[in-house]
């Protein structure tokens, strides 16, 4: 069951500290799990991992490649930056793990804008897009670090080959805690008539405050959060446009090839309906904080509005 807090507010733990958490109760839970640092336990935050399990963690250094390629016979989570996580390792994720069937768990930090004074370099735009073509490749975005935690033991027992987009700090917290999420669904936080917003990662929250801002103008909105962008829920994404007639997909990624594409993709194939997309449109990443990065994208909620209603006209 999900249950949305009464009163969304600022995350009292960073996500990096959700995720090690979890790391550690799945490790717990199965000595099978191992962890491998890119020389970025500080900057992820498996501290107290390495310390709970020092003989069940290899730092591999900065060689993302070489650490996919030791991740075989265990049920690793390897993690890096997601540019480095994806784009720079995907044949080994390709061969060495997904057409080879083993279990494999890639962590990718600092999802598009999340990445802020990093900048451009390390700013993953493209990570799900370019992991979505794999076969049989899971990807999951959690929201919040409630959602982190639930969705890290929920990988943890999950055969296969796996990719977490994972903001590192604090963001804002939706969920109470005891909230569950299985793996290949979405959670419906509300039902609307009018249109609905599909989104996942830090959008969600973007998506309830424009659900808000819509219902003030007498517009009703139905809010998913798609946390898990493959296997897409189709089910989901078809009933939602029956209902509503109208899809906006809000994403912190390029808007080729990920949640947006996948919707698109679910639309056109099972219930064509007029389709709006929010997300970085086919840019380089830039250095600087988060929420001005957001606004020179135009993933801020305002922007979710002014798509919403743009859906709505052209189902008319």
């Amino acid at each position: 069951m999900v249950r949305l807090l009464k009163e969304f507010k600022q995350d009292t733990r960073e996500m990096r500290e959700a995720y090690c958490a979890a790391l550690i109760a799945a490790a717990e839970a199965d000595p099978r799990v191992f962890a491998l640092d890119c020389d970025l336990v500080s900057s992820v935050g498996t501290g107290a991992y390495v310390k709970r399990f020092p003989d069940r963690h290899l730092n591999c250094g900065i060689q993302e490649a070489n650490a996919c390629g030791v991740a075989a016979g265990l049920v690793p989570f390897m993690h890096s930056f997601g540019v480095f996580a994806s784009r720079r390792i995907m044949d080994q994720i390709y061969i060495s793990c997904a057409y080879a069937g083993l279990n494999v768990k890639v962590v990718g930090a600092d999802p598009g804008v999340t990445a802020a004074v990093n900048g451009g370099t390390h700013m993953a735009l493209e990570d799900a897009g370019a992991l979505r073509v794999i076969p049989k490749m899971t990807i999951v975005e959690p929201s919040d670090s409630v959602m982190m935690e639930d969705l890290v033991k929920r990988l943890a027992k999950h055969e296969g080959v796996d990719y977490l987009r994972m903001a590192r700090k604090k963001g804002i917290r939706l969920y109470e805690e005891g909230s569950e999420f299985p793996l290949g669904k979405a959670a419906w936080l509300r039902e609307g008539t009018d249109v609905a917003i599909i989104a996942s990662g830090v959008m969600v929250y973007e998506a309830l405050r424009a659900a808000d801002m819509l219902a003030e103008e007498g517009i009703s909105a139905t809010v998913i959060d798609m946390y898990t962008i493959k296997p897409l829920d189709i089910e989901s994404v078809v009933r939602a446009a029956e209902t509503t007639g109208a899809v906006v997909a809000a994403e912190n990624h390029n808007v080729i090839g990920a949640l947006g594409s996948a919707v698109a993709e679910a639309l056109s194939e099972n219930c064509p309906v007029p389709l709006e997309r929010v997300g970085v449109m086919d840019r380089f990443g830039e250095v600087g904080p988060q929420e001005y990065l957001m606004d020179i994208f135009h993933l801020t909620a305002g922007d979710i509005v002014e798509k919403a209603k743009r859906a709505i006209e052209r189902k008319r």
